[in-house]
């Protein structure tokens, strides 16, 4: 018998939290993207089927990004189709107008940006200042929002930046308010290496809310490279934050910032959730098994503390 078969963990809640959680599942696209090896079609589409199955309501699935950039995700026009039926939010990430063209041929009704905060970011993984990444993104998202579609916003290095070190509140601040000024319903503030503390993140949500930032128009999207990824998301629901990205069995990094380890395991944030009587309408055994089956196509266990607690798998 498991923990959970057992009542575990027992649900005991605390002040100043939010007594619902969208989790923003990434797996199925920030978790795959950096593979070495090829993940077939039918397995990345069974994987969000599965994810699905688990209560999840929004699941990130593909970007149309150029296949020379992101191999990975080349599959984007076989995949899209092939899970477009779910009853689920299908989140696509979308660098240019050409990628939004490609979106909406296949009737995407959410699609993603995807900006930095910090120059030395933006050179690497756009070939582009901070500036011009945002006028690129502007026809974007306006043709975007006038089709209908609902559009996210995401920001690299929030917190720190592999070339430039840390990066001033002020900085961020800056870049937030200017993707939320050309039309986007929601901000997802990334801490691409991993070094956020919790101090860190409560500042930088209040200064937001200070510069007129909506807390509801905010996500997190933290990474666990120092272990710090749940205390994190725990200060940022402290501030009022209901949406928090993570990923199945704690798959992905960053393939344009080296020193970026696994995202947050859903798994693990599901069981924090779960133990603090947050409601996230997830099934954490079905998550579990999802992200067991997929760890097997994958050749390796998951990383997810969570995952292997459950399943008993090999530390």
């Amino acid at each position: 018998m498991n923990a959970t078969e057992l009542g575990l963990p027992m649900a005991v809640p605390a002040e100043g939290l939010p007594a619902r959680v969208r989790i923003h599942e990434v797996g199925a696209r920030d978790g795959l993207q950096n593979e070495k090896a090829t993940v077939p079609t039918a397995v990345k589409a069974e994987f969000v089927r599965r994810l699905a199955g688990t209560g999840l309501t929004t699941i990130e699935a593909t970007s149309f990004v150029h296949p020379t950039w992101v191999p990975q995700l080349a599959d984007a026009e076989d995949l899209y189709p092939a899970v477009s039926d779910l009853p689920v939010e299908l989140p696509v990430l979308v660098p240019n107008e050409r990628g939004l063209d490609r979106a909406l041929a296949l009737g995407a009704r959410r699609v993603a940006v995807f900006a930095s905060a910090t120059e030395s970011f933006a050179k690497a993984n756009l070939n582009r200042t901070v500036d011009e990444a945002l006028a690129m993104f502007e026809p974007v998202v306006a043709r975007a929002k006038d089709q209908g579609v609902h559009v996210r916003g995401y920001l690299s290095m929030c917190f720190g930046d592999p070339w430039e070190g840390a990066v001033p509140v002020p900085q961020v601040v800056r870049v937030c308010r200017a993707l939320l000024d050309m039309g986007c319903d929601e901000l997802s503030l990334g801490d691409t290496i991993g070094v956020a503390t919790p101090g860190h993140v409560t500042a930088l949500i209040r200064a937001l809310t200070e510069a007129g930032v909506p807390v509801p128009a905010l996500g997190v999207h933290f990474h666990d490279t120092y272990g710090q990824a749940l205390s994190n998301t725990l200060a940022a629901l402290q501030q009022g934050v209901t949406t928090v990205d993570a990923s199945a069995g704690g798959l992905g990094g960053c393939p344009y910032a080296k020193s970026a380890t696994g995202n947050l395991a859903t798994e693990d944030l599901v069981w924090m959730l779960r133990g603090l009587g947050i409601d996230t309408g997830v099934d954490l055994g079905r998550l579990v098994a999802t992200s067991v089956w997929m760890a097997a196509h994958l050749g390796r266990p998951s990383p997810s503390r969570t995952v292997r607690a459950l399943s008993h798998q090999e530390q």
